[in-house]
């Protein structure tokens, strides 16, 4: 049913937190190398493509869509010559859930809790899976039973739901994954974009290529900051983003998305208070 505002934004703030501990917090690190994992992107790599198994490394770049030219391919298929995708999934979902109890604490055996993970868990089955490759992929996956092992597992399929649109949104627009870097940089002022840390590892010349085609295409100016196009652009996909999230909470009732929000607030506050780590 629709809701009287947009709710995609609102929601992304709240359940971002929960899905960030997989990048900042030591537990899902720490996980993936009991799995004989040395480095961090053969965990990453490994655990965020489980869902979709043992696909070639051009499927994952395409789902991932904003890893430079053969950045995947480093990665995959040879993290599955040490563990298996079943093996990884189930090591990033420990090792969050385990960096959630850590911070969360008290808050984790709360009715409150409870009760959001069950709220959450209804909104990320609710949406249609087409063209959602990564959310079609957690879809697949069953759904865990204890209440803080789901609400990770909900949050991370709304995360690749939103991520899926996101993508949609870029392709419409024309921006390739690399160029979304230097727009989402440059939008949250970081400059030069070049220094930005998804995409300063490039080599020079591919750098230097990728900032001449932006501005070319006016997006960015010869001092390397965002033009009006350029914002106007990058505020279309992300309104366009937000527009394509809605549907998962399509199913809850407003009085529902109104409980979900309230018992979500003091979770997403803990985490934002230790920056998810």
């Amino acid at each position: 049913m629709p809701h009287h505002e947009p709710v995609a934004r609102r929601m992304f703030d709240l359940t971002e937190p929960i899905c960030l501990v997989n990048f900042f917090s030591d537990e899902p690190n720490e996980a993936m190398a009991e799995l004989g994992f040395r480095g961090y992107w053969d965990g990453y790599f490994a655990g965020r493509s489980a869902p979709l198994g043992r696909v070639p490394a051009e499927v994952v770049d395409a789902a991932f869509y904003n890893f430079g030219e053969g950045e995947v391919a480093r990665h995959l298929p040879k993290v599955w010559d040490t563990t298996t995708p079943e093996a990884a999934h189930a090591a990033r979902q420990r090792g969050c859930v385990a960096a959630l109890r850590r911070i969360l604490g008290d808050l984790v055996e709360t009715p409150g809790l409870a009760r959001a993970a069950e709220l959450l868990t209804v909104a990320s089955v609710s949406a249609p899976v087409h063209g959602r490759v990564m959310y079609a992929g957690l879809r697949s996956l069953p759904v865990p039973e204890e209440p803080l092992t789901r609400l990770w597992h909900a949050a991370n399929m709304l995360r690749e739901h939103r991520g899926d649109g996101h993508i949609v949104a870029l392709v419409s627009e024309r921006v390739g994954g690399l160029e979304a870097h230097v727009l989402a940089s440059l939008d949250m002022g970081i400059h030069p974009a070049e220094s930005f840390g998804r995409i300063h590892h490039l080599p020079a010349a591919r750098l230097a290529a990728l900032m001449a085609g932006v501005r070319d295409r006016g997006l960015v100016d010869a001092d390397g900051y965002l033009t009006d196009a350029g914002r106007a652009t990058k505020a279309r996909i992300e309104a366009l983003t937000d527009v394509l999230a809605e549907a998962p909470y399509d199913g809850l009732t407003p009085d529902e998305l109104d409980e979900l929000v309230a018992a979500l607030e003091p979770i997403a506050s803990r985490l934002n208070e230790t920056g998810s780590q």
